[in-house]
């Protein structure tokens, strides 16, 4: 989710500080994640948001496998426990009120902060994708249909648009599963090519969650899964976000 500051976020998990900085790393409270209870990290993170373009909604570049699955999903919100996950142009819609660890912060004007799958703005030319996540099961489904402008070999998926899209849904999932934040590790295994403009859909899962770090897997394939197109696995520093006072 929070590319700068990566290395720092790993030497401090394996040493606690910065070398030649006074920065501790915050200890990972299980009561101030878990306490204040998933729900209000889910609550907090998927709020629609008014003055936001929500991208994971529907539009007329999506085709008719993206429409009947996400219309699935999408009943599956109203009986059985799955969150719609909103996709805002940059994360920092997601956590307004909230500081970043660690001191990290940008440098420029807000018109230039945009998420990088949400970076090409015309419709079905790029990444249009949604996120559901399941509360109860740690576990989300994304819903992904590439778009020309992210073609590798001609007429398919570039394997790092994917590899971004993968780790991209993982960073979601292991914050609303217990405030994952930061990429430690990833690993992909390509299997298949994924042909533009079609539907893939990527399982992801959290393995388990322990000392500050939590495992995510994910399985991308077909909608009738019989084509597998990539294997991959992640790691997440949990790392608390606290209130922002100079913002209230």
């Amino acid at each position: 989710m929070l590319r700068r500051g990566f290395q720092a976020a790993v030497i401090l998990g394996h040493h606690g500080t910065l070398p030649g900085a006074t920065h501790l790393l915050p200890r990972f409270n299980p009561a101030s994640a878990f306490g204040s209870s998933m729900e209000s990290l889910v609550s907090r993170f998927c709020q629609e948001m008014k003055k936001s373009k929500n991208y994971a909604l529907p539009n007329a570049s999506w085709g008719p496998d993206m429409l009947s699955l996400y219309h699935e999903f999408l009943e599956k919100t109203k009986t059985n426990g799955w969150v719609r996950v909103p996709s805002f142009r940059s994360n920092r819609d997601h956590i307004q009120g909230f500081k970043l660890p660690l001191d990290l912060s940008a440098n420029s004007d807000k018109s230039d902060w945009r998420l990088f799958t949400r970076c090409i703005e015309r419709e079905g030319q790029g990444y249009e994708y949604v996120i559901f996540f399941q509360p109860s099961e740690k576990k989300s489904i994304c819903l992904f249909q590439p778009g020309p402008y992210l073609e590798g070999v001609p007429g398919f998926v570039h394997g790092g648009s994917l590899a971004a899209l993968i780790d991209e849904t993982f960073s979601k999932t292991a914050y609303l599963s217990g405030e994952g934040l930061l990429t430690v590790n990833f690993n992909i295994r390509f299997k298949n090519l994924i042909p533009l403009g079609s539907l893939a859909v990527l399982n992801v899962n959290v393995e388990k969650i322990e000392d500050q770090k939590m495992y995510l897997s994910c399985v991308t394939q077909s909608r009738d899964q019989q084509t597998v197109y990539a294997k991959a696995s992640g790691t997440f520093l949990q790392m608390h976000l606290e209130e922002d006072s100079s913002r209230q």
